[in-house]
């Protein structure tokens, strides 16, 4: 028997079959129990702790916040802020009185009185009800659409930033900007230590063969992609592109595509491309910077293969635009060989359709060797062309799972070819007539 300050009284009682402890409460002015409380565990004293407290009473919600909306000084320079999670208002959306249960509590979510009679907690019926749609928290950011986000998640480099500023009275009507590279740099200074800025590469060009480059470095990273931007734009260069405008040939050409005039390789430090002319319909198959800069340029089919430093943005940027410089045009090459320039299709069953013409008026009078001259390799510098290995093409036809193939395909084989022949001649079933068949018989 324990006396305490609070007029309560406790009797332990012991049982030795579970060697448990149950503890009952007793109020002695009214003599009735007030809680049972149940502990299997040996050895604790058996006065009841008011002040015991657990992990939830202990810790507050600020601190549960600060575990999540927060990270070490060594982390922050490592980068790991920027998943940081923010904190959010949980109440936000809630009404005081009002939940699942549709309880109506009077004075709070319902009048006090009906009549001259005090209303008790009740359960509300339909016609009590509000409809009030769900406040629901907003978004911080709006939802960017997937065909207008970039490489990868939020960040700037593959987005685009608007086209360039006006100057003076001139604007850029029709042109866009793209981020290629956006990073941040650092450098030492004697008063102020290690200085961080941010580094922007943007490609700006109208898809007409109009583009240009730049990389601005500024404090902030707004401040560096509008500098980027617009020093772009005062360093545009005009690229031709084959087949973008026909020329006096353009009764013959009837396909509209644009890519390069030939096949070029060219080198960057440690970078190079390798690009290769693509028909219609083919698309643009490359580094995804090159890509960025193909949807600027306005060329839209092209395969281009990245060897060596492919992580160098702005190698991988300044061997694509000079390779584009540096190609030559059927005009040139008709020009510089006194040849005509003549182009095989295959959709135009081969026929040799004019290209360019020498602009003497009248070409070389003797022949050039088939030998000496292979447009494919003709660009590539120092003798150097690309290594195409050669495919078997019954090389498939040799696999083991192929074969395995044709033994399972073997029994359905002409089986097309006959069902054909079948309805030609009237003799397939119909729909009906194969509905009828596959039910049971009787």
């Amino acid at each position: 028997m324990f006396k305490m300050a609070t007029s309560y009284l406790f009797r332990a009682v012991t049982f030795n079959t579970k060697q448990a402890y149950r503890i009952f409460a007793k109020e002695i002015c009214c003599n009735q129990i007030v809680s049972t409380m149940t502990a299997s565990t040996q050895g604790f004293s058996l006065i009841f702790s008011r002040t015991y407290t657990s992990f939830v009473k202990t810790v507050t919600a600020d601190q549960l916040w600060l575990g999540v909306t927060s990270v070490s000084n060594a982390g922050r320079k490592r980068g790991r802020a920027r998943s940081l999670k923010k904190r959010i208002d949980l109440n936000r959306g809630q009404r005081m009185g009002f939940g699942k249960t549709r309880m109506v509590f009077p004075g709070l979510t319902g009048p006090p009185l009906a009549g001259k009679k005090f209303l008790e907690i009740h359960k509300s019926k339909e016609q009590e009800e509000e409809p009030r749609p769900i406040e629901r928290p907003r978004r911080k950011f709006l939802k960017v659409p997937p065909l207008l986000r970039g490489y990868s998640g939020r960040k700037f480099p593959g987005t685009s930033v608007g086209p360039p500023d006006p100057i003076n009275d001139y604007e850029f009507t029709g042109f866009d900007s793209k981020v290629l590279e956006y990073k941040m740099v650092a450098h030492m200074t004697g008063n102020l230590g290690r200085k961080a800025t941010i580094s922007a590469l943007v490609v700006t060009g109208n898809g007409a063969g109009l583009a240009g480059y730049a990389v601005a470095k500024a404090p902030t990273g707004k401040a560096a992609l509008r500098k980027a931007k617009n020093k772009a734009a005062q360093r545009l260069q005009y690229f031709e592109r084959y087949n973008d405008h026909t020329g006096k040939f353009k009764v013959l050409m009837t396909l509209k595509f644009s890519t390069v005039f030939h096949n070029f390789a060219v080198t960057e430090g440690k970078t190079t491309l390798f690009v290769q002319k693509k028909s219609k319909g083919h698309g643009v198959i490359s580094h995804r910077v090159i890509k960025t800069m193909c949807e600027i340029i306005g060329i839209k089919d092209l395969y281009v293969k990245t060897e060596g430093r492919t992580g160098n943005i702005q190698n991988v940027t300044k061997a694509f635009f000079r390779g584009l410089m540096e190609q030559e045009t059927h005009q040139q090459l008709a020009d510089r060989m006194g040849l005509n320039v003549v182009e095989y299709r295959a959709e135009m069953e081969n026929i040799p359709i004019p290209v360019a013409t020498p602009s003497q008026g009248f070409s070389r009078p003797d022949a050039l060797k088939e030998e000496a001259f292979d447009f494919d390799n003709l660009y590539y510098k120092d003798g150097r062309i690309p290594l195409k290995k050669y495919v078997d093409p019954n090389m498939k036809f040799k696999l083991p799972s192929t074969l395995k193939h044709f033994q399972l395909e073997n029994r359905y084989r002409n089986q097309r070819e006959a069902r054909l022949l079948r309805i030609v001649h009237g003799l397939e079933p119909t729909l009906e007539e194969l509905k009828i068949r596959q039910k049971p018989l009787k």
